[in-house]
């Protein structure tokens, strides 16, 4: 009998918590449907993602293929339906290829201002003192130098390239991170439950990493997916500088850099990567929106309730 009821509130508790989950998630679905910004920047953002990493099977044409056509310059038709180039470069498949380039450097530009400043700005805002200061003294200088200067200097330093996006951009929203980081913790460090876990004898690294942290997320996760845009747009801006992505390499705004000697040749080769650069900040930018309505404090509660 005994073990009977055992097996009976089992499988109550298994049900409870499936229909518990079931709610959430029914509910997390709803928000997601009703939010037009996450759902369209989602679906955008996917695609283009999608089409990065089916580039090789999209794109009919090496990037770096040249004489594809007879004829520079080719207008858009079946063979090439962004026409050609005046190396007789298939443009649409070195703007598939392109977005390769854009969403890396958007990925581990964010990588590296998430990883300088998340740290800096947990130290920073819950050491205080002398090691607060000196944080923000460091993010003042590099928030004083235009992103452009910084690139020529690290181009001075390991030579042109798209590395030289990758340091400069995420030196550039590092700071940002941090500043974010350390207002978050500089709140979160007076709450009840950090102060029982200091009563209880925890480490200062447990209770950043275990407390802290995970209470200041949803603002840094947001801000992260702001970096990508923004490292998207910089790149494009220091590629058309000719200090980021060297040829053959598609890259949008090198591909913007090019275009512009044959302006009135062909304005297609400048509409094509300057289109597809707007869908991605615009799809980044939405995303990010909703991302934010998503993580929104009174909307968990309404799910998890």
């Amino acid at each position: 009998m005994q073990h009977t009821v055992k097996q009976r509130t089992e499988e109550e508790i298994r049900q409870a918590k499936k229909q518990f989950w079931k709610n959430r998630f029914i509910k997390a679905g709803r928000f997601i449907r009703g939010n037009k910004k996450l759902l369209v920047g989602g679906i955008l953002l996917l695609l283009i993602v999608s089409v990065a990493i089916f580039a090789d099977k999209i794109a009919p044409y090496p990037y770096d293929q040249i004489g594809t056509s007879e004829q520079r310059f080719a207008p858009p038709s079946i063979e090439h339906p962004f026409g050609t180039d005046h190396l007789q470069r298939d443009v649409f498949s070195r703007v598939v290829y392109g977005s390769r380039i854009s969403l890396m450097v958007g990925a581990i530009c964010m990588l590296i201002g998430v990883g300088i400043g998340v740290p800096c700005g947990l130290l920073s805002g819950y050491m205080g003192g002398f090691v607060d200061m000196a944080f923000m003294r460091v993010c003042d200088l590099l928030q004083a130098i235009p992103y452009v200067l910084m690139a020529i200097v690290v181009t001075t330093i390991i030579g042109p390239g798209t590395q030289v996006v990758y340091v400069t951009m995420g030196l550039v929203h590092a700071p940002a991170i941090l500043r974010l980081t350390r207002s978050m913790v500089l709140s979160v460090r007076e709450r009840e439950y950090v102060d029982a876990a200091k009563q209880l004898g925890e480490s200062k690294a447990s209770i950043m990493f275990r407390y802290v942290l995970p209470n200041s997320s949803s603002a840094i996760i947001v801000r992260a997916v702001a970096i990508l845009s923004g490292a998207v747009l910089s790149e494009a801006a220091i590629s058309y500088l000719g200090y980021g992505t060297q040829p053959p390499m598609p890259s949008w705004g090198l591909m913007l850099t090019d275009s512009q000697a044959y302006i009135y040749q062909d304005p297609m080769l400048a509409i094509f990567p300057g289109i597809a650069i707007v869908l991605l900040v615009i799809s980044v930018n939405l995303f990010g929106d909703g991302l934010r309505d998503l993580l929104d404090p009174k909307f968990k509660g309404r799910v998890m309730n």
